[in-house]
């Protein structure tokens, strides 16, 4: 029996280097799995589109695919947008929506392993106050998640760990950049969690101009693209297990549990 299309599911920017990004992780995955074919869908502003794969796959005579959203957190995209568009895909298709990547033990790892090639070391942890800047979202479940990464990661021995938000939330990483810096930690780090660059990343580089290291976008990161084969194969045996077909959008479509 093969094995499932993975559809990687991209949000999409005006920016270049945001599908730039997108494409250089979805190659790292492919590298890992090289019996899997993969696919890449941006839901805006690129192309090839989700609706355009899907017919493609369609007309190919692929029968299953997990699709699976290219987000950190739950929240608009992940519990409406990306549902809308697989439910309107040609019914041959038995689609399974993966779960978005975040929380992760192996996020926490390429955050880390971003700080590092920044210039930290792990003796610098204890005397370190890290920024963690995400987006931002106006969905309290998304928010919360990220506040519940800070406090675990503050466990992992940095001096402190703060939350911050380009937008929609607060504080933005400006304001927490130099809460950290009341607060004495000797040198202050700002670790985007986000995935890839464009508008809001370039806020929290901004935002960080007082601190004394900016790491980089999570991007192609090797945890990050362990973490879609772990995501992709869990929605894998879910589709194996619940033998769904292709019986209408609203059973077709199951979200990953």
């Amino acid at each position: 029996m093969s094995r499932p299309v993975l559809l990687v599911i991209a949000h999409g920017s005006r920016d270049p280097r945001h599908a730039a990004t997108v494409h250089a992780l979805v190659r790292r995955v492919r590298s890992l799995r090289p019996d899997v074919r993969v696919e890449t869908g941006f839901l805006d502003f690129n192309v090839p589109s989700v609706p355009g794969v899907l017919e493609s796959l369609a007309t190919e005579g692929v029968r299953d695919v997990v699709a699976l959203p290219l987000l950190l957190t739950r929240a608009f995209h992940a519990k409406a947008d990306i549902p809308a568009v697989l439910a309107d895909a040609p019914p041959r298709l038995r689609i399974r929506q993966a779960e978005v990547l975040g929380p992760s033990p192996l996020l926490l790892a390429a955050l880390e392993r971003r700080l590092y090639e920044a210039g930290l070391t792990p003796a610098d942890k204890s005397s370190t106050g890290v920024v963690l800047a995400s987006a931002g979202s106006t969905d309290p479940e998304a928010i919360a998640v990220i506040a519940d990464i800070a406090r675990e990661w503050r466990h992992t021995g940095w001096c402190a760990v703060r939350p911050a938000f380009a937008s929609a939330s607060l504080p933005r990483t400006e304001q927490a950049v130099r809460e950290l810096r009341d607060l004495g930690c000797a040198r202050i780090a700002v670790a985007p969690y986000v995935l890839a660059p464009g508008r809001l990343p370039d806020r929290i580089a901004r935002g960080a101009a007082e601190a004394d290291v900016l790491a980089d976008v999570l991007g192609p990161a090797p945890e990050v693209a362990r973490l879609l084969v772990e995501r992709y194969e869990a929605a894998r045996v879910a589709v194996g297990a619940s033998g769904r077909g292709a019986v209408g959008a609203s059973a077709r479509v199951a979200v990953g549990a």
